[in-house]
């Protein structure tokens, strides 16, 4: 962060809501050196693991940075994706995993055998826009689901406002064996006036709740907590009952209520990693908060291509998670 202004800013947010935390200087997400080497630190059960699946999806949604991954698929691998999948639940039995793509869904066969080497110690959440065809029915993803009951924690479904791709039909939602909310990114001009209509399409399904999601290639530590100049909280607030607000040093959520279904607005910097130096020891750390393992098996730090070092994040230090309600509104 090159303009010291910025930095007391940024560090002011921080310290309002984080106050029991000393915060260093790290750069903006383009300027993120990415060969930083500090021991690693990581939340209590161990940083989200996302899995990119090793096939695409056939959508093309504009604000997807994943897109241009799959357009040469040479090295894809599923066996050392399940060998990096094997690695992780070594170091850290109890941590999120991620299922996205790609589309999870578009390879049952594929997406079985990589939940079969998770263990049930885990979460697991699925991001999907539930695709059905010629080729694969609803039924096929039902009994898909009811077969991993046991094994998926919620299953992530895609419903924009803006339609980007031919979507299943909504009563498959209220079908699911398992726990779904469904996933909608506001990107730039949507249309405000449908947020309504968008609402009451889900309220309907038994179960649905929402998550609207920033563009978190836009946000910025200055921007992630503000309220006043967020259009898409501030319409939010005009058609639902706002509830509170949570967060951490790199993500946080606008809670709501609307009729009875519970929605979030999301936001979280495009990078996951902190570096912060611990006041007592004096240390410097790589906060991790998300852990990545690509498509040919690879695992990356960060979302910006950084390599994890897996020895050295076999010697993590823990700390408790830091996300926490920072206001609860009756």
């Amino acid at each position: 962060m090159k303009n010291p202004l910025e930095y007391n800013i940024v560090c002011k947010t921080f310290n309002a809501v984080f106050g029991d935390h000393f915060f260093t200087d790290f750069p903006f997400y383009s300027e993120r050196p990415i060969d930083m080497k500090h021991p690693y630190k990581t939340r209590e059960g161990g940083a989200t693991v996302t899995i990119f699946v090793p096939y695409d999806c056939k959508n093309h949604c504009p604000f997807c940075i994943n897109k241009g991954e799959y357009a040469d698929m040479t090295g894809f691998s599923l066996e050392k994706i399940c060998r990096s999948i094997e690695r992780m639940d070594a170091i850290t039995p109890d941590c999120d995993f991620v299922f996205t793509g790609g589309e999870p869904f578009a390879n049952l066969e594929s997406l079985q055998v990589m939940l079969d080497k998770i263990p049930t110690t885990h979460k697991v959440y699925i991001n999907t826009t539930l695709p059905v065809s010629e080729h694969q029915s609803e039924a096929d993803i039902l009994a898909f689901a009811e077969r991993n009951r046991h094994k998926i924690t919620c299953i992530n479904v895609s419903r924009h406002m803006q339609h980007y791709v031919v979507e299943s039909n909504d009563g498959l939602l209220s079908k699911l064996p398992v726990p779904f909310r469904v996933n909608c990114v506001l990107y730039k001009n949507y249309p405000a006036e449908q947020l309504v209509p968008y609402m009451e399409r889900f309220r309907k399904l038994p179960g649905a709740s929402i998550q609207f999601r920033f563009d978190y290639t836009a946000t910025t530590p200055e921007n992630l907590y503000e309220e006043e100049g967020d259009k898409i909280l501030q319409d939010l607030k005009k058609v639902a009952r706002y509830t509170g607000l949570d967060g951490c040093r790199m993500r946080c959520g606008f809670h709501f209520d609307y009729k009875g279904m519970e929605l979030t607005y999301h936001k979280t910097l495009p990078y996951s990693t902190i570096v912060e130096t611990d006041p007592v020891s004096g240390v410097t750390y790589d906060i991790l908060y998300d852990i990545l393992i690509k498509q040919n098996g690879d695992i990356h730090s960060d979302w910006d291509g950084t390599p994890l070092d897996v020895d050295a994040y076999e010697k993590v230090v823990f700390e408790p998670y830091d996300l926490r309600w920072l206001a609860r509104i009756a």
